[in-house]
């Protein structure tokens, strides 16, 4: 089983995406900023690791990636500012990919934006703000020589979800419950030949299991 360290593990894909892992027989650690949120990381099964994304350079990642096989960056600012946007968002995927590679780490997996999120409705320069952030930290993620898989999930619902999506390269917009990311993503890292792709995600009619079984090289 693999080591994993998790950056959004408290939040609602992150906490779900650890179970998973856990319940797998993984090693997981998850980052957290708040120390009352470390009781229930350990009560998951989960590492506890103290620390502010916002404050994290690349020497620090290196060092909480250390005996590590596999990172999982599902951490956002959630509309807390344009520069919580920038500093999370968008430089946090791209000292990753650059920690990950000092620490020898292998796989990262990015949680991303569709990139038709929105689209239709009076732009709003936060939310512009936030997709431009988001592509150039998936281009960052994918420049390097890491083995990477980017998931761009539809807009996020507070649900499981009942385990039937639609997965794949490019897709028509719509929702998904972070349950069912959570379960994509965790499918996802034991299939390392599912590697250097970006991939649409969105509950649909198939079965996770089909749905990741389709993309096997």
């Amino acid at each position: 089983m693999s080591r994993i360290f998790v950056f959004g593990a408290t939040g609602g894909i992150g906490r779900r995406l650890c179970l998973r892992l856990v319940a797998s027989g993984h090693r997981v650690s998850g980052l957290h900023r708040a120390p009352e949120q470390a009781e229930a990381l350990r009560e998951a099964g989960v590492v506890p690791v103290a620390g502010d994304l916002m404050a994290l350079g690349v020497p620090e990642m290196t060092r909480l990636l250390q005996n590590h096989d596999i990172a999982v960056f599902s951490a956002g600012a959630a509309g807390s500012g344009a520069d919580r946007t920038r500093t999370i968002d968008g430089e946090g995927p791209a000292k990753l990919a650059e920690a990950a590679q000092a620490a020898g780490v292998g796989r990262v997996y990015l949680v991303s934006a569709f990139p038709e999120a929105g689209r239709g409705r009076e732009p709003k320069e936060g939310f512009e703000l936030y997709m431009r952030t988001k592509k150039e930290a998936d281009a960052a993620l994918a420049a390097s020589p890491l083995d990477w898989v980017i998931l761009r999930p539809g807009t996020l619902l507070h649900e499981e979800g009942g385990g039937r999506v639609a997965l794949g390269p490019a897709l028509t917009y719509g929702s998904v419950a972070r349950g069912n990311v959570a379960r994509v993503l965790a499918g996802l890292i034991d299939r390392p030949g599912i590697r250097r792709r970006v991939l649409e995600l969105t509950d649909g009619a198939t079965p996770v299991i089909e749905a990741l079984a389709a993309l096997d090289p």
